[in-house]
């Protein structure tokens, strides 16, 4: 066979295979784009242009003037609530790594399954001023009756609910990740002495930091851009989540350039997570 031809049937293989890859690739990366980048992009364009469209600072100079306080507020709910996960998530998975229990992998699984706004409801009966909760404590005799704490409608509240929502998911990658360590490492540990607690503090959680930090990455993000458990849970004394000012501004005051500013603070608040999630995803 000629060498021009080899080199035709050579070309047309490697452009058959290119093509092949592009359109697997093709549908992950149209829904990315359309779902992602591009609201992303219309809304960082939309965060610099005022109701005439036109280009200005505006926008972020009333958000970072109004909501300066919120954004604290929000990157603190997050940031206690993503360590309570984590630290939950780790002795969970790690108690059941050693002690299998289905029951109890079951019961945390749970949240896994209810949405968003279900948990704002439960939690806000749950933890109201004569909720659940404290209709228990009630009969106990311990609390007067007539001046119970609210806990529903406080930061407390909003952290109880947020750590109870996603404790489902960060369990279930940190369990993964416990259960893919090597037996005989653990059996080595206990042989020389070490319990429950120490093989979870200093095998468990070093072998699988990776996993843990991909898991505390998707928490936060989570966390960050939640807005039905603080709409039902109330404004904690006076501050506010992000989203909740963003919902105000865009359906109350109609300010779709204030709304496009909050969105784009909270994604700036959440891009090294993000980036730091891509890089672990790319070593894996």
């Amino acid at each position: 066979m000629p060498k021009s031809n080899v080199k035709t049937i050579g070309a047309s293989s490697s452009l058959l295979r290119w093509l092949a890859g592009v359109s697997m690739i093709a549908p992950a990366t149209l829904i990315v784009v359309g779902l992602f980048v591009y609201p992303f992009m219309d809304s960082l364009i939309g965060s610099f242009q005022n109701a005439k469209s036109q280009w200005t600072l505006d926008n972020y100079l009333y958000v970072i003037e109004t909501y300066h306080n919120d954004f604290l507020f929000t990157l603190v709910i997050c940031l206690v609530s993503l360590v309570l996960v984590l630290a939950l998530a780790a002795l969970l998975a790690g108690w059941l790594r050693l002690k299998a229990d289905p029951f109890v992998e079951f019961l945390f699984k749970i949240p896994l399954f209810v949405p968003f706004v279900v948990v704002g409801h439960a939690m806000r009966v749950f933890l109201a001023p004569h909720g659940t909760l404290n209709s228990l404590l009630a009969s106990t005799g311990w609390f007067n009756p007539d001046v119970m704490p609210s806990v529903a409608f406080s930061t407390t509240g909003l952290i109880v609910a947020l750590v109870w929502k996603n404790i489902g998911l960060t369990l279930l990658l940190v369990m993964g990740a416990f259960r893919g360590i090597n037996s005989s490492y653990l059996e080595a540990a206990r042989n020389t002495g070490a319990g429950g607690f120490r093989l979870i503090k200093d095998m468990m959680i070093p072998m699988s930091w990776g996993t843990i930090s991909v898991a505390g990455v998707l928490t936060f993000t989570s966390m960050i851009g939640n807005f039905s458990i603080p709409a039902m849970l109330g404004d904690a004394g006076g501050s506010q989540m992000l989203m909740i000012d963003l919902y105000y501004e865009l359906v109350y005051r109609h300010d779709s350039g204030a709304a496009n500013a909050i969105g784009v603070v909270s994604y700036i608040a959440s891009m090294g997570a993000a980036i730091y999630y891509v890089k672990k995803v790319a070593k894996s």
